[in-house]
């Protein structure tokens, strides 16, 4: 009698149905030796993606939030850009703040509140000489913001000046040393630069929206700060999500890159109706996550930095390629497909891979 094992190695009772469509899905991700998978897989992600939108912006609905799509995006990814052009979140509530009023307040907590943001008017005084800013009393109760701690950001940040407050209106003056060289275009930039000063939220946020999906409350931001985020409170830490690929691999680790890559490549693929095989991507997210890194597929990264001469110099800078090959003598094993088809040689794929001795 044989020792029953333990955890996920213990035999499971299945139904003849579901036995048979776990043999039938088997036999559909067996692939035959030789067979040249990562060909097909450029192949079955690039022709498609061919036919996605070239627009790079698209409203999504009534939120209005504009993000990257199609195939902007899709470049975006593979060649592993730094910041994203339209870095968003979906930030996910934990079930005791499941619930609109929480995700507003959470929300309104998130998102990068500037100066500007919460001013009725500001202005400048030709008389007088000074800038007045009328601060909006609803909005900074609701961001529980004291008009105390505007006068001490302003005074922090900006130097040279005088600030005072009356009746609700704060107002900055050039300090007397330096009211002698002034104009009214220094009032103008102490102006701008008090507008944009941070005052509250996250850095980075420009936007947080809330919508409700299946009883869930999301907040979807424009903009990232995955670091900042999960230190809240009310957050669902486990199912947030970032498609700013190398902030998810700083702050969760290269696996959830590999994770984010295919989560956003499928996304991505699947709103503009292409249904390439998963299989595809997933090979494509291991190879550019393979070394613990992110790399791009271009010429700086995957296709750059391959062991064949040959194989390098035929996807870009090929003068450069085979220059610095011929004066470091390298030699080109010719193992791959490329190098092979370049010179003549049959590639080892396929019955390619097959070496037959003829005994005389």
């Amino acid at each position: 009698m044989t020792e029953q094992l333990p955890g996920p190695y213990e035999k499971i009772d299945l139904k003849k149905k579901d036995k048979d469509m776990l043999k039938k899905r088997y036999k559909q991700i067996k692939y035959e030796v030789g067979e040249a998978v990562g060909v097909i897989a450029a192949q079955s992600i690039s022709e498609p993606a061919t036919q996605t939108t070239l627009r790079a912006y698209h409203s999504e609905g009534r939120t209005q939030l504009v993000t990257t799509k199609g195939l902007p995006r899709l470049i975006e990814l593979f060649d592993a850009r730094k910041i994203p052009k339209t870095p968003t979140m979906e930030i996910y509530l934990d079930k005791e703040h499941n619930n609109k009023e929480d995700a507003r307040k959470i929300a309104a907590k998130i998102k990068e509140t500037k100066l500007k943001h919460i001013l009725k008017e500001d202005s400048i005084d030709l008389i007088n000489l000074r800038i007045e800013l009328v601060p909006d009393s609803t909005l900074l109760q609701n961001l529980d913001i004291t008009t105390e701690s505007i006068i001490t950001l302003i005074k922090k940040s900006i130097k040279h000046i005088n600030i005072s407050c009356e009746n609700e209106v704060i107002m900055i003056e050039i300090a007397q040393d330096k009211k002698p060289d002034f104009t009214i275009s220094d009032l103008q930039s102490i102006r701008v630069r008090a507008r944009n000063l941070f005052t509250k939220g996250i850095k980075g946020i420009e936007q947080a929206i809330v919508e409700c999906e299946n009883n869930q409350w999301i907040i979807k931001t424009l903009g990232s700060n995955l670091k900042r985020v999960l230190k809240m409170p009310g957050i669902d830490a486990s199912r947030i999500t970032s498609n700013n690929i190398f902030e998810v691999a700083k702050v969760l680790g290269i696996e959830a890159a590999r994770n984010a890559i295919i989560k956003e490549t499928i996304t991505t693929m699947r709103e503009q109706g292409v249904d390439t095989d998963v299989r595809h991507l997933l090979l494509v997210a291991d190879a550019m996550t393979n070394d613990g890194t992110i790399q791009a597929i271009g010429r700086y990264g995957l296709a750059g930095q391959k062991s064949s001469v040959l194989s390098r110099a035929n996807f870009e800078e090929t003068v450069k390629h085979l220059t610095n090959a011929a004066s470091g003598g390298e030699i080109d094993p010719l193992e791959s497909v490329i190098e092979n088809i370049i010179i003549g040689n049959i590639a080892p794929i396929g019955t390619g891979m097959i070496k037959l001795k003829v005994k005389d």
